[in-house]
Parts: C-alpha cells; structure tokens; sequence
C-alpha cells in the first residue's frame, strides 16, 4: 500500500524537481528520485548533528502516572543516553543547547510527592542534562505520542529496564494537535490563553490540513460567531465577528479587504505560509487601533526552523482545481544563527460556477538572523500574482424574499469583460531586543504594494428590468494603486511591586496609507452601461452597451495618515487573579480626492480595555471585560460639521476550562455590543446624514478544542447572536443585521490509529449549520439555513501524507454570504479533493 501511496505522490512533484537549483537538478540526472531523497536526508543529518538544536522553553504537567516534561523547540532531538545515580534518572541529550528566555538553566522543586526535583541544565560540548530525583527510587520513563511531539512522561518508583530507549521529538509551534495554550494577538505578549480576559480562539495548521483547507473561509468556520459575509465579486473575503465585519491583520499588521478604501490585501488571503489564525473577539481598539466592534482576525505566518525541513505538496480536485505547494527551510549558517524559510503555492481553479477561473501564484521567503543571544533580526517577504473573474454571484427577483430559482452556477456577468488581475508584494522587518531579562523591545517596518488592474473590465449587475427576467449589466475598466507604510515599536517591561507582578506594555505605531486610482484610456468612457442580460435563458455572446461614463479620473486619490500610542499593564495580584488595564490614543488624518469633490477628515479617539480573570482551580478561569473601538466616520453633516468616530461598546464575561487536563479546553461567553454614532438619513434634508443611529449585538458562544483520546482531535462551537438595529432614520428599528444567523454551529473531529500494521491512517468527519439570515439591512430578503456534511481519510507516516477530502458530501444547495439584492453569493456543490506530501 505504501508503494501505491508514494507512486501517487511522484507524480505529483514533478514540478517541484524541474524547479529545484541546478546542483541539485545535475545531482538527480545520475540518481532516481527514491535515492536522491535518501541522500539529502542523511546530508540533513549531517547539518543537524553539526548545529546543535536549541531548547527555547520547559514545561512540566503533573498526570495521573506521574510527571510529563516537554521541551521547546524548532528541530528534533537526537537520542538521549541514559543512566541511574542513587534516586536520580539522568537523560543526557546530544548536539543541543539549552537557551531560555528567563533563566539559564530550568529548575523545579519538588514538583509531585514522590519527585523530589527535576533540572534541566546544559553540559559542555553542547549536551544538555535531564535530571530528575525521586524521593525513595528512581522514577522510569517512556514516551507517548501525539500529533505534533512526542512527551517524555516519568513515573515515580517503577521497576522497568531504565536501559531501554527513549527518544524525544519537540517541535517550536506549541499548539499539539487543535489545542493551543497560547496566543499574542490579545495581548501583544505570550501571554496563557487562560491568564487573559477575552475570547480568543485560535485555528492551527493541523485543522488546515485534516479539513484540505486552502481558504480562510473553510478555516474560520470552525469559530462560534465568525460568519463569511461576502467576497465582493469573487475578490477578496470578508467575515463578521459577532455581529460586525471583522478587521483583518497578518502577524499584528493591518490587512485591509473589500473594495471601498482598501490599501491592500486586494485579492484571497493566501494559506501557504500559514501557521495558524488567531481570533480575537469584541473590540480590539486598545491594541490594533480603528476597527469594528466585533473582533479582529490575525493570520499567523511560519517561521524559519533551525534544522533542515523540506516539504512538497500537490493536490488536485474537482473543477480542475490544482494547486502544488513547497514548504523549506533550515540553517544558513554553521551555528545555526541565520535561518530561512521559503513558502511558494501555484493554484489554478476552475470553480464550480460558469464560465469563471482564477489562477494565482505565491511566494514568501523569509530570514531569520540571531545577531547575538539578546539581538533577533527577521526579513519576510511575500509576492502574489492573481488573476481571476469578478462575479458576484447571483441576485433575487422583485416581489422575492428568497434568491432567484436559479442554477448555482448561473454566471450573471460578461465573461469577456469581468476580469482582475492583482499583484500585492509586502515586505516586513522585524527587530527583537532584550536589554535585560526583563525589558525587551520589538520594533517593525513594513512597507506594502497592491496593483489592481481592470483593464480587461469588471462586469455586475445594476439594475432588474421591469419583466423580472433581465438585468442591466455595467463593465468598469480602470487601474489602481495602493501602498502602505507602517512603524511600530513595543517595549515590554516586566516588574514587581512588592508580591504583586506586572508586565508593563508600551506602544507608539505611524501607518501612512495612499490609494491612487486612473482610468484606462483618458478621456474614453471608463464605465460601459447597458448591457442585457436574460438571467433565465442568458446569452453572452450578445451582450452589447449602449453608453458610457467616467466613473473616476486620473489623479483621484485617497490618503490616510494614523498615529497611535497605547499602554497596557497585565497585574497578576494574586497566582489566581489577574488585573488587565489599557488605553490607546489615535490620531487619524485624511484626504479624499475624486473629480472636483475632496473631503479631509481629522479624528481622535481614546480606547480603554479593563479586564479580570479569577482562576478557582487550575482548570477553570472566571473573567469579565469592558472594552471600546472606533472607526473614523466619512463625510459632514448638514451645517458642514465633521462626523465624530463611530464608537464601539461591549461587556462581556465568560469562563474557560479544561475538559480534560493540558488536552481538550472550551471557552463559554456571553456578551453585549452597543455600537453607536452611527451614520443614518437626516430627517430634514436626506441628502445629508446625522449621527444617531445605534445597533446592538448580544449573544453567547461556546468553543471547544483539543484532544479527547490519543489521536481523537475535536473542534466543535455553537453561537446564538442577537445583532439588530435598535436606532435608525434609514431602516426600520428592529431589523436585523445581516447576513448574521441567529444560530449557527459547527463540529468537527478527527481519528488517526496509534498503532498496529494500520498506524498513521486516520478518517475526519465534520458538521457545519447556519441558520437562516437577512440578506440585507432592510431585511428584504433571506438567505435559507443549510446544514453541510464534510469528510476525509488520510494516512499520515513521519514522512509522507496522503488524503481525500469529501466537501459538502451530500450536494447541499445553499448561500454562503451575500451584500446585496444584486449580489448574493452561492455555496460550492459536492466536491473531492486529493492531497499528497512529503517531507525529507
């Protein structure tokens, strides 16, 4: 079976051969493929035992046999050899160094009854020492698996061979399978995801990879009230949070989406380089500056690995969907001090609707250089080039509250003019300094590119004729320009008064943002109007326009300008009680120039956070928070005075506990969003707006994740949410915001066989619903609920992986997000999808 398995998998890298350096390519013309591999692992076996592995972290969790202890780290350990002095078991660990942020060596004291003390200390010739002691005997040890690592578990006082094997396996993502105990999106610190009073969920690779999942919405789903909202024409991909659209970020810097003053990130976030996806929920103001108030969604990216590690990847689907993928890295340097990583993805889909495609390619290196053991220095970079058919899906009839009775994958547009393409380079610095242990700054600049181009016409529906059968479509053609620059600096302190603890963070941040827009031939129309479309019986090739207009010109432009300064102090009063208090103050100016209209904007705001969290027992934390957001608001009123922020309010308590200890953890809440200031008709004149409207958001939500059993992963949620406008002169008081379900739910688990001839092969099954959901604020029309059934099998060796991903396994017709009567977006039919990897 296994040499089945691998002959699918040559065929599937055959691209990432003919790509690969000339050395290697000369090398393989006088080797198979089988011995090519077999050589660069033993010369990646080399490197390693000459670049000694660095040991980053010890942590230790008192089980029901006795003592588990896990070491941190980027590569894999070589095997230890160990010995038995009086009490104590010694485990000696070659070619590593210990490098802990806090302390030289790793000390515990009596860390069980029968353990009288543990230490983990370096040795000369890079070695590093596991001593443990037990009280009357020596304790033994073996290990047990997991998804990620392998954790050395010690029992007191056992009589099995202290002579046989042990081998350790610790890797530098934390997260072992779907649980993780640890995130910096909330905070900006390392800070235990138990310690901090929020809601904050995160998505690890691994749910990446069991679910075949190469967009953001497949992943974010798994989350209890992140819900799709649309993609504007197939472009790029928005979510709410609770309620309101989500503000996107990548390691901490904002990432703009949608059409409408969008400075970059034009297109589909790209998956590739990946880590993970930190969500943090309800207003985040007080860290990231302006934004709504339902949360923000930070994509965590991969970082170099001190040990070499090559991956090739290709999978195929239905729709002609391809997409092969390359994941390396490894040292630079003899000591291992400079590292990279390259990430590169080609994707080409056909999709499931008429007449559309998209093609993309990717790119992300990144560089890692340790100047000195307090002094980091980190490059990234990443390219996209994508190019595919604006649609925006489907629309609903007049006298309808439901989608038109149409195939979904009716095309409603021109396919000869709905095209973009879309180039975004971003290129991020990174400094890392430790003046002390404890004082440290981290400072970064990154500077952003996107090109939009629509020279080849974006088409979209504008208007239903009067016989409910046909649509006026206009085709826009044009270019468009953005560029950001931002600098941002924290200085993070940590400091005791007296027996109480506090990690003290300051912030200044300076974002300079500039959009540019130009028509494609000036002064030729750059709108064409007037094109027929019959929806029910369509006829492309007869599309023709009858007129024209220039929807902008050469020079319009849009600039931002945002400066921010922000402290927040996490206090722990007590081991069990922990103090969160912060304040941010922005600055935002702008400038709008279309035409002969120009409008400049001047903000400010201040955004507060208090937060506390009251930890019973080990397992359960108790946590309450109060937290604020802004968002600059467009536009003057009838006397020619500027808008004030729209503001964010949310209180929120909730608690978090362990299902089963260090395995399996969920997080219940409860929340109340008020966002007011928000803008609505002027009942005297409604061609101009005043600032009183105001719409809410309350509801619960539950997230599980985690391990049940050994190889049994779950991720599971439920939300219900009440969002509706509660003031308003536009639309009707009492409406619901959309398209927000009132219920929706989703689960999702895993098993893999730990053992026996069938070890490695595992099979995943998942059940995702949404309730039904206004279409639009007038609640004009629905969008039905659905519930959508996934699975997968796969076989998953230390090497090599192969899978088959079933996607909405019983053909469920449904809507996945929609922004208008005119543009409602349909969900994916029945879909298989096949995966092969691997790693040498």
């Amino acid at each position: 079976m296994r040499q089945r398995l691998i002959g699918l998998m040559l065929l599937g890298t055959v691209w990432a051969i003919a790509t690969s350096p000339v050395a290697a390519q000369e090398e393989i013309q006088s080797k198979t493929l089988a011995e090519w591999i077999a050589t660069r692992k033993s010369q990646n076996s080399d490197i390693a035992q000459n670049v000694p592995v660095q040991v980053t972290g010890v942590s230790i969790f008192e089980t029901d046999a006795g003592l588990e202890i896990v070491l941190e780290t980027a590569g894999q350990l070589s095997q230890p050899t160990t010995s038995v002095v009086g009490n104590t078991l010694i485990a000696d660990i070659p070619n590593a160094v210990l490098n802990l942020q806090d302390a030289q060596n790793a000390q515990f004291v009596n860390p069980t009854a029968e353990i009288a003390s543990l230490s983990v200390t370096n040795l000369p010739n890079n070695q590093i020492r596991v001593a443990i002691e037990g009280v009357n005997t020596p304790p033994t040890a073996q290990v047990s698996a997991s998804a990620q690592e392998l954790i050395l578990t010690v029992t007191p006082g056992s009589t099995a061979d202290l002579n046989e094997e042990i081998e350790i396996l610790v890797t530098g993502d934390r997260i072992t399978g779907y649980r993780a105990p640890n995130a910096t999106t909330a905070t900006r610190t390392d800070t235990p995801l138990r310690d901090v009073p929020a809601n904050i969920q995160v998505v690890p690779r691994q749910v990446f990879e069991d679910q075949g999942a190469f967009r953001l919405d497949e992943a974010l789903r798994n989350v209890a009230n992140v819900n799709f909202a649309s993609s504007y024409g197939n472009r790029a991909q928005e979510f709410q949070v609770r309620g309101f659209i989500a503000t996107q970020y990548r390691n901490g810097f904002r990432e703009d989406t949608g059409a409408c003053c969008s400075f970059n990130n034009r297109t589909a976030p790209e998956t590739a380089d990946l880590e993970r996806v930190e969500v943090l929920k309800g207003p985040a103001s007080v860290l990231f500056g302006q934004g709504e108030p339902g949360g923000i969604i930070n994509l965590v990216t991969k970082q170099p690995l001190d040990t070499p590690y090559y991956e090739i990847g290709f999978t195929a689907g239905s729709f002609n969907f391809y997409r092969p993928t390359l994941d390396f890295s490894g040292p630079l340097s003899g000591d291992g001090s400079l590292a990279y990583r390259l990430n590169v993805a080609y994707e080409s889909d056909d999709t499931f609707r008429d007449l559309s495609n998209s093609r993309r390619y990717f790119i992300a290196p990144t560089l890692a250089w340790q100047i000195s053991p307090s002094t980091a220095l980190r490059l990234e970079a990443s390219y996209i080039q994508d190019r595919r058919t604006f649609d925006r899906g489907l629309i609903v009839l007049e006298g309808s509250d439901r989608p038109a009775d149409l195939p979904l994958n009716r095309a409603l547009f021109d396919p000869e003019n709905s095209i973009t393409n879309i180039e975004e380079t971003r290129v991020t610095l990174f400094l890392d300094h430790q003046f002390a242990d404890n004082l440290s700054l981290r400072s970064a600049l990154r500077y952003t590119t996107s090109f939009e181009s629509d020279r080849e016409g974006t088409s979209n529906v504008v208007a239903l004729l009067p016989d409910n059968r046909t649509v006026e479509l206009e085709a826009y053609f044009g270019d468009q320009y953005f560029e950001t620059f931002t600098f941002q600096n924290d200085l993070i302190w940590e400091f005791n008064t007296g027996s109480i603890a506090h990690t003290l963070l300051f912030g200044l941040k300076y974002r300079n943002a500039t959009a540019e827009y130009s028509s494609q031939v000036d002064p030729e129309p750059q709108a064409l109007t007037g094109g027929l479309l019959d929806i029910f019986e369509p006829n492309y090739d007869a599309i023709t326009y009858t007129g024209g207009y220039q929807f902008y010109f050469e020079g319009d432009r849009q600039k931002q300008n945002v400066f921010a300064v922000y402290l927040q102090n996490q206090i722990s009063l007590l081991d069990n009680l922990k103090l969160l208090v912060g304040g941010r103050f922005d600055h935002v100016t702008s400038e709008q120039r279309f035409g002969d209209f120009s409008e400049d904007g001047n903000d400010s705001a201040f955004s507060p956070r208090v937060g506390i969290v009251y930890q019973p027992t080990t397992d359960v934390a108790l946590y309450a928070s109060y937290s604020r957001s802004f968002v600059p608001a467009a536009g003057r009123s009838i006397d020619n005075e500027a808008f004030e922020p729209e503001r964010g309010t949310q209180y929120e308590i909730g608690v978090k506990f362990d299902l089963i200890a260090e395995r399996l953890s969920a997080t219940l809440s409860a929340f109340d969003i008020t966002k007011s200031n928000v803008l609505t008709a002027n009942p005297v004149n409604t061609d101009f707006s005043i600032q009183v409207g105001e719409q809410k958001s309350r509801g619960i939500e539950l997230d599980v994740t985690g391990e049940i059993l050994p190889g049994w992963n779950i991720i599971a949620s439920y939300a219900y949410l009440n969002a509706q406008i509660t003031e308003d002169n536009t639309y009707e008081v009492g409406n619901r915001l959309n398209p927000i379900p009132q219920n929706s739910a989703s689960l999702w688990t895993t098993y893999t066989i730990q053992s026996g001839s069938l070890r490695g092969m595992g099979f995943g099954a998942g059940v995702f619903f949404v309730d039904q959901r206004p279409g639009d604020l007038d609640n004009s029309f629905f969008l039905p609920d659905y519930t959508r059934v996934d699975a997968a099998i796969y076989y998953d060796s230390d090497d090599f992986r192969a899978a088959l991903n079933f996607k909405n396994l019983f053909d469920t017709e449904y809507f996945a997000g929609s922004q208008n009567r005119a543009a409602v977006v349909p969900g994916a039919p029945f879909e298989v999808q096949g995966t092969v990897s691997w790693q040498f």
